[in-house]
């Protein structure tokens, strides 16, 4: 008896937005004035070192143009509770997904809809919304993918990998968004100050079937990292969710991309030289560089994540998309997706162009 051959599941189409308020020098001022003289030219040359020129928001354009000035919604240091915050979410997060669906084109019959969203609540889900915003039919499959951080954009590629292995005939809608900055926090310390500025809000959407041109998507893997856990985290308090990325972070990635053998796990068992596409999380310009000199990387390996980093910033789990996006045009015949996230963990896929 033959055996049957699973179909080989490929993104056909891949689009990206963003919010068209850019919040980052105002970030940088407000965050400036809440440290000591003696941390603050630390924090300006950290700043002007992160590889980031821009980063977008959903939150209103204000008299001053900054979410810090009166009328802002962070005016003069006040942190809003997260009832107003995830109102906001409910409000925009689908906003700014659907500008990135629209993106796509035709959406033709869909059956499955897989999104990643890690910066808000809402119920009816961001996934139900949609499908009622798109005019999907109710027996639409959904499937939301929450608080799972930075690497949830690769954990929703390797849902819909397995729904269409599974139905040949499946055609699955894709959606990463975050808003970011609805979770700025009273801070007077450089490390999370620093943290902050990497973040950012933005979208991302893709389609998912069987057939047609596109990036195939491979072999998936994961690892987490030993004694890792407190590295990442995200605690939702009573004025959002406050995150805590450890300075730690990129030396013990670094660490983990010496040891042959994990260095191996996460590039899905091919060899370095060989991949000619890469698509890694853009988490800030130092774990890029952790990346690039573990693998041992020529310097413009990464040149996606960085030019991603450089425009957006870190929206989460929507970055690794906007790399994907970037190489769209590339058509790499053997390339990596990956991305850390709270764990420490890493999650990613090999994927390469197919006809």
């Amino acid at each position: 008896m033959s055996r049957k051959v699973a179909p080989l599941p490929r993104i056909t189409s891949i689009a990206h937005a963003v919010p068209s308020h850019d919040i980052h020098a105002a970030f940088v001022g407000w965050a400036e004035r809440q440290l000591p003289d003696r941390e603050r030219a630390v924090f300006d040359r950290m700043a002007a070192r992160a590889g980031i020129a821009q980063r977008w928001s959903v939150l209103p354009v204000v008299a001053g143009g900054s979410p810090i000035t009166p009328g802002g919604f962070y005016a003069e240091g006040f942190m809003p509770p997260t009832s107003a915050r995830m109102a906001l979410y409910a409000q925009a997060a689908p906003e700014l997904a659907l500008a990135a669906i629209h993106k796509l084109g035709a959406l033709g019959d869909i059956s499955h809809v897989v999104v990643a969203s890690c910066t808000g609540f809402t119920a009816p889900g961001i996934d139900q919304i949609l499908c009622e915003r798109l005019g999907l039919p109710g027996t639409t499959e959904r499937l939301l993918i929450g608080f799972m951080g930075c690497y949830a954009g690769i954990t929703a590629l390797k849902a819909a990998r397995t729904i269409v292995r599974s139905e040949p005939g499946a055609r699955v809608l894709v959606v990463a968004v975050e808003l970011s900055t609805l979770h700025l926090q009273a801070a007077s310390a450089l490390e999370p100050l620093l943290a902050m500025l990497q973040f950012a809000d933005g979208a991302a959407a893709a389609i998912v079937e069987a057939s047609g041109a596109g990036l195939a998507l491979h072999r998936p893997f994961a690892a987490t990292l030993p004694d890792s856990n407190e590295l990442i985290r995200w605690n939702i308090g009573d004025t959002g969710f406050a995150m805590h990325l450890s300075g730690e972070v990129p030396r013990r990635i670094g660490e983990a991309l010496a040891d042959t053998d994990t260095a191996a796990r996460l590039t899905g068992g091919i060899d370095v030289q060989h991949i000619d596409g890469w698509a890694v999380h853009a988490g800030g310009r130092s774990i890029l560089d952790a990346v690039e000199h573990g693998l041992r990387l020529p310097p413009d390996a990464l040149a996606a994540s960085r030019s991603v980093l450089h425009d957006f910033g870190n929206m989460s789990s929507a970055t690794l998309l906007f790399a994907l996006a970037k190489l769209w045009d590339a058509r790499p015949r053997r390339g990596v997706a990956l991305a850390f996230g709270p764990g420490l963990a890493a999650e990613g896929l090999t994927f390469g162009w197919a006809s």
